[in-house]
């Protein structure tokens, strides 16, 4: 076993603190990452707070790793010493299933996430990217471009491919016409992303109070939601709408923005159940689904994709003893876009 420093939720109702824990020994086909960044997601307060119920402690929540590849196992042969690396969401997949299937293990049963959760032989705890170094095997492990400074790319990670995915799966491209709603964390993302795929973008915000930046991210018009006129101007206007928020906003006003046949993607996940009137959907053949992150063969996609156009998060980076502001932050939307950890700053 190897020693680990970072920070951990130790319980619900309590900050994150210095923690120390055991990483296990590498085996054959394992890399072991020094970790340089670690973007901060809002799922990890939701899950350091117990927020849905599943947590268990103590917890070192991130799964927006990035870094450096310190060893490998013998069996290795994608990574060698001093790559640049990025690990996301999960760390194992289809463990139950006959077979790991390389398009959908995201959705399929057995899959192990990087952190508050159990490896596959259902003891051993993950812990995640709030830390020092890690262990994971070779088929989890994913390469980042040269060109994209590792701080700004560790958010890709995770809030980068649950834009991606959507948008690719929806077929977001020239000639169509998709909306953002939220420009925060995930919504910058998806602006730039369908941007760089050839759509129509429009952000859907509650104010204009981010309009500059995301016209200068990509997006060709941005509305205010809390304007009742703009539910009225855009009326079937698009294809595809990405919804991003995590708050219980009334989704029958959002269906009647899209076209016959338009799709309202979920990716935020709101904590209570919203109501949804048959006749928003129906009279236009509309249909309303949700959207997890992607495979590993798809953040790989993803990372590539964002290589050749040069994208990345917007960021602002902290010490890992800023880490429980931070939170405070998110919860009041109060960062542009992302906030990422600098693991320098973990104490000896």
């Amino acid at each position: 076993m190897a020693i680990a420093r970072g920070y951990a939720a130790t319980d619900a109702s309590k900050p994150l603190t210095p923690f120390t824990f055991d990483r296990r020994e590498p085996r054959d086909d394992d890399v072991v990452i020094d970790i340089k960044y670690c973007g901060v997601c809002h799922s990890d307060i939701h899950q350091a707070r117990n927020e849905w119920g599943n947590s268990t402690f103590p917890m070192v929540p991130g799964h927006e790793i990035v870094g450096i590849v310190r060893a490998v196992g013998s069996r290795v042969t994608r990574f060698k010493l001093g790559d640049r690396v990025g690990v996301g969401c999960f760390v194992d997949s289809c463990t139950t299933c006959a077979s790991r299937d390389l398009d959908l293990e995201q959705y399929l049963p057995g899959l192990v996430p990087t952190y508050n959760g159990f490896e596959s032989d259902g003891q051993t705890p993950t812990q995640g990217g709030y830390s020092d170094h890690i262990v994971v095997k070779e088929g989890y492990v994913l390469s980042i471009p040269e060109n994209l400074p590792l701080n700004a790319a560790a958010p890709l990670l995770c809030a980068g491919i649950t834009l991606y995915s959507p948008l690719r799966h929806w077929k977001a491209g020239p000639g169509k016409k998709v909306a953002i709603v939220g420009m925060g964390g995930l919504g910058h993302m998806g602006v730039k992303f369908a941007h760089a795929m050839g759509a129509e973008v429009t952000v859907l915000s509650q104010s204009l109070s981010k309009k500059e930046d995301g016209l200068k991210l990509g997006a060709d018009h941005y509305y205010a939601t809390n304007d009742p006129e703009t539910f009225t101007a855009l009326a079937g206007r698009f294809d595809l709408i990405i919804c991003t928020v995590a708050a219980e906003i009334d989704w029958n006003a959002y269906l009647t923005l899209l076209k016959v046949d338009g799709d309202f993607v979920l990716v935020g996940i709101p904590e209570n159940p919203v109501p949804v009137h048959a006749f928003s959907l129906v009279p236009a053949r509309r249909s309303i689904s949700g959207s997890m992150i992607g495979s590993i063969k798809e953040t790989q996609e993803m990372l590539d994709f964002c290589g050749e156009h040069g994208i990345v998060s917007e960021i602002e980076t902290i010490g890992i003893d800023e880490i429980n502001g931070a939170f405070e932050r998110v919860i009041k939307s109060d960062v542009r876009y992302r906030f990422v950890i600098d693991m320098a700053s973990i104490k000896a």
